[in-house]
């Protein structure tokens, strides 16, 4: 552990739960070595991050939320221009909230642009806590120019990038709007670094891999038991995590795929937007639920039918579970891709994901020794990486001299 005097730190993210929970177990560690950790989030976080023992920083956000995710449009400017609005009404926000009061360091999720516009304010070193991949050299030539050439000609994406400059040359702060969202002064990669696309063109003296950071999430999540009707049965999860989860058609060919093998018992997490009924009749080694303990049930199952989020493709690798990734948006089509290459998962379509090619891709996976050895492989690199205790080790690193403490002010 890095030898650190207790600080002021300030995390900010936004209220998502894969931008929240990849670092929610470094914030407990953090608040554990004696460091004050004020956080600012949403309201609707506001009891996850008090878990932990921050202190929640409440601020008013205008993206949408995850229980609206279709308000994102479809577009790419439909999915990039919220986040700069939000700053934009954000930071005036927040600048207030920490007025006489200013942290020692500003570590941030990589969407809250207002957290490294604070940092420069104040004159205080930033670290990003990146929850997916991160920009490899040859990134902004090889992805970013070629994904953004279309929308820089037009006059919405026009405007856009005319405000985003606007604002930070408001803030005292010349970098190319691109480079201020992608490349960070200081990274931690809170995946492994087996999920980073050209990990070896990562800059290693900016950002560090530590894998999955987990804890012991019994307290706040529970435990799932095995029935006793699945005891000696091999058990599959299925969850599309929170967002994109109105998928009946879907659960159901997860139903129908697994209702008629007696050797397998199938978890089924359907999310807030399927009504249960939509399912139709569900099979006796079935079992139906809103939300689940992941990680906890992965810790017993034999595979995991998911939609590759950061979170849950690292929760496969580090327990050690053979997944079918079926992607529904943003990064969760290269997480897929990736887990597929490191020889561990199948790549769905959701168009493709019927029952037949469903079953067929958990019992191939499951039933392939090599699967279960290049699993075991990454696993070992995984727990190599450092997770938690190497994340709070790095942020204590960026910490300045603070012998002399700043005065508390906030009510």
């Amino acid at each position: 552990m890095t030898s650190a005097k207790p600080a002021h730190i300030a995390m900010f993210s936004i209220a998502a739960h894969g931008h929240v929970n990849p670092s929610i177990e470094v914030i407990r560690e953090l608040v554990a070595r004696g460091h004050r950790v004020s956080y600012a989030i949403p309201a609707s976080f506001a009891e996850k991050v008090a878990e932990t023992g921050a202190t929640p920083v409440i601020w008013n956000s205008t993206l949408p939320t995850e229980d609206a995710p279709e308000e994102w449009g479809t577009e790419l400017i439909d999915n990039i221009e919220p986040f700069l609005n939000d700053a934009i009404q954000a930071l005036p926000q927040l600048a207030a909230a920490f007025e006489g009061d200013e942290p020692d360091l500003v570590i941030h999720d990589i969407t809250s642009y207002p957290a490294a516009v604070l940092a420069h304010r104040w004159g205080v070193p930033s670290v990003s806590l990146s929850p997916n991949l991160v920009a490899w050299t040859g990134y902004e030539e090889e992805v970013a120019a070629p994904m953004t050439a279309a929308l820089r000609a037009t006059e919405r994406g026009k405007a856009y990038y005319a405000r985003f400059r606007a604002w930070l040359d408001e803030n005292g702060i010349d970098e190319d709007s691109d480079r201020f969202v992608a490349r960070p002064r200081r990274g931690i990669v809170l995946i492994p670094r087996a999920l980073q696309p050209h990990a070896d063109r990562v800059d290693a003296s900016v950002h560090t891999f530590v894998g999955a950071c987990q804890g012991d999430r019994s307290a706040t999540q529970g435990t799932w038991k095995r029935p006793a009707a699945a005891a000696g049965k091999k058990v599959l999860l299925v969850s599309l995590g929170s967002a994109f989860t109105h998928q009946p058609g879907f659960y159901r060919a997860c139903a129908e795929a697994f209702g008629d093998l007696p050797d397998w018992h199938v978890v089924l997490q359907i999310g807030r937007f399927t009504d249960e009924a939509e399912l139709g009749e569900i099979p006796a080694n079935v079992e139906v639920h809103r939300w689940v303990p992941q990680l906890d049930i992965l810790g017993q199952a034999d595979a995991f039918i998911t939609h590759a989020g950061a979170g849950g493709s690292q929760e496969g690798l580090a327990t050690g579970t053979p997944m079918v990734a079926v992607p529904q948006a943003v990064d969760q089509f290269g997480n897929a891709d990736m887990l597929q290459e490191l020889g561990v998962a199948r790549h769905v379509p959701m168009d493709r994901a019927d029952a037949e090619t469903l079953r067929e891709a958990v019992l191939s996976l499951v039933g392939d020794p090599e699967v279960a050895a290049r699993l075991e492989a990454v696993r070992a690199r995984m727990a190599d990486e450092g997770g938690t205790r190497q994340a709070a080790d790095l942020i204590e690193a960026e910490l300045p001299d603070v012998s002399v403490a700043r005065p508390i002010v906030r009510s």
